[in-house]
């Protein structure tokens, strides 16, 4: 990692602590894993998976890398946290499945293999990083014109500080307290914006609601917390 690096160090450490928690499916990434087939659908509504080289931005340990690599696809997950890594690479070696992991930034990679995916993913990254626009443009970057970026955040509004923050950090305990900054939430439309300025093209965007009555999570109209945006590089 270089002082270059479109990092907070802080974050990188925070989320490397907690590595072997990672694959813990009711433990302190839960909600990880219970959104994570939601993602899968959405992206499978937009693009095929299986047979397609994926790359994985901010992959973490591997939730979603795991997800398409079951579902067929040549998947990369990239980090920049050794811990997360090494976690990611070790449950892929413990579950069989073939995923593939590097430490490196989306930026680094994005001008070593430019165009060089048919589609990516870039879940719940956003938000940690300083510059959220040079991510986007390195996604656009990565991407075969014709193929799929994909995007989930957080929108900056009061009602997403409640639920994100308040309910699932302090209350409900769904999350390790100081998972999220409100003031690094994107709204729908400065996500549009950047995507546009980097070269792609909206085609859809969803809200992943929460139920705390039955305490499940659905794919739904209300992008007023948490979303998932498809876009598409021009051919």
């Amino acid at each position: 990692m270089t002082a270059t690096d479109n990092v907070h160090l802080h974050e990188i450490n925070k989320f490397g602590s907690m590595a072997e928690l990672w694959w813990d499916t009711q433990g302190e990434f839960k909600t990880l894993h219970d959104i994570n087939p939601l993602r899968l659908e959405f992206i499978e509504r937009h693009a095929e998976i299986s047979g397609k080289r994926y790359v994985d931005v901010g992959c973490g340990g591997g939730i979603l890398t795991e997800g398409l690599a079951r579902h067929g696809a040549d998947a990369l997950g990239i980090d920049l946290s050794d811990e997360l890594i090494d976690i990611a690479d070790l449950h892929s070696l413990e579950s069989g499945v073939n995923a593939h992991y590097q430490k490196i930034s989306v930026e680094s990679l994005a001008e070593q293999q430019p165009g060089s995916f048919d589609h990516v993913t870039c879940m719940e990254m956003l938000e940690h990083v300083p510059d959220p626009n040079s991510i986007i443009a390195a996604c656009a970057t990565l991407v075969k014109p014709g193929g799929m970026v994909f995007f989930s955040t957080l929108n900056r509004q009061p009602k997403a500080y409640l639920m994100a923050i308040v309910a699932a950090e302090h209350i409900l305990r769904m999350l390790p307290k100081g998972t999220h900054d409100y003031k690094t939430f994107i709204k729908p439309s400065e996500l549009s914006s950047s995507a546009r300025a980097a070269g792609l093209d909206l085609q859809a965007m969803i809200g992943i609601e929460y139920n705390p009555f039955d305490k499940r999570f659905r794919l739904g109209k209300d992008v007023g917390v948490n979303y998932i945006a498809a876009f598409k590089r021009p051919e």
